[in-house]
């Protein structure tokens, strides 16, 4: 701590035994010595405040980046949703309109069509000897037979 050498310390050694004397030199010896551990102790101390400190300024940053990092996160992945759900419109849409081609001409979909089912003479009509042939040949194949196939899905 200090730059002191033996020889140092034992000069103000014999100073002190002249100055103070004999028969005091040991209280005096005692009392610096308490002071001294508690110097020390008070150092230890606000070091380890310091410290302490110190490693909550880093939890505090580390804090501040992971929730940084969280709400880069959200947003992204808010906006892949809203990509997706766009996607998703933009597809009913499509389906919709391939679907029901007088609404396309017309502009919109009267409100009573809009959950209602097709009329039963635009259903499309699936033939059984497709269905029959299509399940012979998957039995043929080893494979468990499909379900009637949808019209536009029949490569799948």
């Amino acid at each position: 701590m200090f730059d002191i050498a033996f020889s140092e310390i034992l000069v103000i050694a014999v100073v002190a035994l002249v100055v103070i004397g004999p028969e005091r030199l040991p209280k005096v010896a005692r009392t610096l010595g308490h002071m001294f551990g508690r110097l020390q102790r008070y150092v230890n101390e606000v070091k380890a405040d310091i410290n302490r400190e110190m490693e909550l300024d880093e939890l505090r940053k580390l804090q501040s980046e992971v929730q940084s990092a969280a709400r880069d996160l959200e947003s992204s992945m808010t906006s892949a949703a809203r990509e997706v759900e766009s996607g998703v419109r933009s597809v009913e849409t499509q389906l919709n309109e391939a679907g029901n081609p007088s609404a396309a001409t017309a502009g919109s979909v009267p409100e009573a069509q809009v959950g209602a089912a097709p009329p039963a003479d635009q259903l499309p009509v699936v033939s059984t000897e497709t269905t029959a042939s299509a399940s012979s040949a998957h039995a043929a194949a080893g494979e468990p037979p499909r379900q009637g196939a949808l019209p536009g899905f029949d490569r799948i």
